[in-house]
C-alpha cells in the first residue's frame, strides 16, 4: 500500500496548469469538465495558429490524441508538438486505435521523431502497436492485457525516453527503468465515453507540475483509480458514474489541499 501523492495534486490546486488538448470530438466535454474538477485549466483548439500562439503564451502542457484522426488535425497537431519542443514544454500522447489504421500510426510515430512526447498514456493493444509488437483490438477496445503489455512499455520508455502508462484493471507505469503496478479503479469506468482519453490530458497537466514524468505517470493512475472506486460508491449506473466521477476527483483534490492522504494499491 502506497499513499496517493497529495503534495503533487495539491500543486494541481495551486499552480492550475493550462493544458492544450488536441484531442478527439468524441471526448472533448468529457476531458474539459475532469480538468477543471482537477483544479486544472482545459484549452481546446482546432487552428495550428492558434496552437501554436497558445503554447508560445500561456500553456503550460500539450495533449494529443489521435481518437479522431484526420488530415487537418495532423497538421495541426504537428504545429504543435513543434512549438511544444521549442519551450520545452511536456507534451503527452494518446495513441488511441493505433496500430489499427495505418495513418494515425504513421503520425505518431512522425510526432515522436519531431519531439519524444513526455508521457505515452495508452491500452495494452496501443502500446504493444507503438512499440512495433503485434496486437489484439477492436476500434479503441484492447483484446490484450497490461501485464501482457508491459515488457512493450518498458521498451517504449527506453527508445523514446518517456514514462509511459498502459491502463487495464491493472496499470503500469514505467520509465524503463522503475516499474510500478497500480491496481485498483471499478469496472463502471469502462463504460463511460472517454475515462481514458481524459485520463490522457490529467497526465499532460500533471506532467507540469510533477519532478519527473514516472512521477505524474504513477500519481495519475492512483488519482484516476482512487476516483473511480468513490464514485462507484454512490453511483448507480453509467450516467450517474460520470457524474460521481467529477465530484470525486474535485473531493480527492480539496481534501489533498486539506492534507488528507489516500491509499492506493500499489506493488513495484
Amino acid at each position: 500500500m502506497t499513499n496517493l501523492d497529495g503534495t503533487l495534486i495539491n500543486r494541481l490546486r495551486t499552480e492550475r496548469p493550462l493544458v492544450l488538448c488536441l484531442t478527439n470530438g468524441v471526448v472533448r466535454n468529457f476531458t474539459a469538465n475532469l480538468l477543471l474538477a482537477a483544479h486544472a485549466v482545459p484549452a481546446m483548439l482546432e487552428d495550428a495558429k492558434e496552437a501554436e500562439e497558445m503554447l508560445q503564451t500561456c500553456a503550460n502542457a500539450l495533449l494529443v490524441n489521435v481518437g479522431t484522426y484526420s488530415q487537418a488535425q495532423a497538421s495541426v497537431m504537428r504545429a504543435a508538438v513543434a512549438t511544444a519542443q521549442a519551450r520545452s514544454l511536456p507534451w503527452v500522447l494518446d495513441p488511441v486505435a493505433v496500430g489499427l489504421l495505418s495513418p494515425r500510426t504513421a503520425l505518431c510515430h512522425e510526432l515522436m521523431a519531431l519531439y519524444p512526447p513526455t508521457l505515452i498514456r495508452g491500452n495494452a493493444s496501443e502500446i504493444l502497436a507503438l512499440a512495433g509488437h503485434s496486437a489484439l483490438a477492436r476500434g479503441p477496445e484492447t483484446a490484450d492485457t497490461s501485464e501482457t503489455a508491459l515488457p512493450a512499455a518498458q521498451a517504449l520508455a527506453h527508445a523514446t525516453g518517456a514514462a509511459v502508462l498502459v491502463t487495464g484493471p491493472a496499470d503500469y507505469a514505467t520509465d524503463g527503468i522503475q516499474t510500478h503496478a497500480i491496481i485498483g479503479g471499478h469496472e463502471m469506468m469502462t463504460r463511460v465515453t472517454g475515462m481514458g482519453c481524459a485520463m490522457g490530458a490529467l497526465a499532460a497537466a500533471l506532467c507540469s507540475v510533477a519532478d519527473n514524468a514516472l512521477q505524474a505517470a504513477v500519481a495519475c493512475s492512483q488519482f484516476f483509480s482512487h476516483a473511480g472506486v468513490q464514485a462507484a460508491s454512490r453511483a448507480t449506473s453509467p450516467g450517474s458514474f460520470a457524474t460521481e466521477f467529477l465530484d470525486a476527483v474535485d473531493q480527492c483534490v480539496l481534501a489533498c489541499g486539506a492534507g488528507q492522504t489516500f491509499s492506493a494499491v500499489e506493488s513495484s
